[in-house]
């Protein structure tokens, strides 16, 4: 079972479960793949906070994860194992192409040891989990993650565990795609994309079950706008806890839940077909 829930000894175990990481074969990152994180307390380069919450958490070091596979193009590559990363939902796998050289890739579902994947930007490959191909090489119909959304930009969307997105059809020069979210979007035929879905599926079904976990994640306990006083929140102060029939927002007034924050003028806007949809009213899939 991924998900595992133990006797409840103890308030925090009572409600908490754990992700076993019944998919993970090696234990060890490789070193060269590894780079120094530095902690930034959320607080810009004057020492300003600039995003609240943030502070503490274990230490951790980077994996370099090759979300541009193009130089790869024809060299097979074998899966030396998969492994977790305290950086991502994902787990990520370790390739070893034919010429020595070692990469990190997110994992798909259903990659194991020993398996070999391809990446191919003119010449045909199988559509097996974990080949990197072009969307105009892809058969429709088929769900891929790690999708480019401009050529040779790398991966951008569906990279979080669990994730895929699913080629609809082909017209012209663009491909059309349909998000998790419910969202349906073009992108250019020769933007890459990596067959099958992520892996760690289970991943949304762990609960974390106390605050110590959550501080293990880096994350430091934030009080409530309408609990505090009214020069420090626009929804605090008065007599008794009150909004004011105002939207939630964040100290300093901007929308906190529902809000506009995708910037229009982006080229990327205008390939958008139908925008994501209210989870209340369902979504397409």
């Amino acid at each position: 079972m991924p998900i595992r829930v133990y006797k409840p000894t103890s308030p925090g175990r009572r409600n908490a479960s754990v992700n076993d990481n019944a998919e993970v074969t090696k234990k060890r990152p490789e070193k060269s793949l590894l780079a120094p994180i530095k902690k930034t307390g959320g607080r810009n380069n004057s020492g300003k906070i600039t995003v609240r919450g943030r502070g503490g958490g274990a230490k951790r070091n980077y994996r370099k994860i090759d979300f541009r596979r193009h130089d790869r193009d024809g060299i097979k590559a074998t899966v030396v194992g998969i492994e977790y990363d305290p950086n991502r939902s994902a787990h990520i796998a370790l390739l070893e192409y034919a010429d020595g050289v070692k990469r990190y890739i997110i994992a798909p579902k259903g990659l194991t040891d020993g398996m070999t994947v391809e990446s191919s930007g003119e010449m045909q490959v199988e559509p097996a989990p974990g080949n990197n191909m072009r969307l105009g090489d892809i058969p429709l119909g088929m769900s891929v993650h790690c999708v480019e959304l401009t050529p040779g930009g790398g991966a951008k969307i569906c990279r979080s565990a669990g994730m895929s997105a699913k080629l609809m059809n082909r017209e012209g020069e663009y491909a059309t795609l349909l998000l998790p979210s419910g969202e349906m979007r073009r992108a250019h035929v020769n933007c890459r994309a990596t067959i099958g879905e992520v892996g760690n599926t289970d991943h949304q079904n762990r609960r974390l079950g106390k605050a110590g976990i959550k501080r293990h994640l880096g994350r430091r306990p934030i009080t409530r706008g309408v609990a505090r006083n009214h020069n420090d929140h626009p929804l605090g102060g008065g007599d008794g806890r009150s909004k004011g029939d105002r939207t939630p927002v964040s100290p300093t007034g901007v929308d906190a839940k529902g809000g506009g924050t995708r910037n229009k003028k982006k080229a990327s806007q205008r390939l958008i077909i139908r925008r994501r949809k209210s989870k209340r009213y369902g979504q397409l899939r």
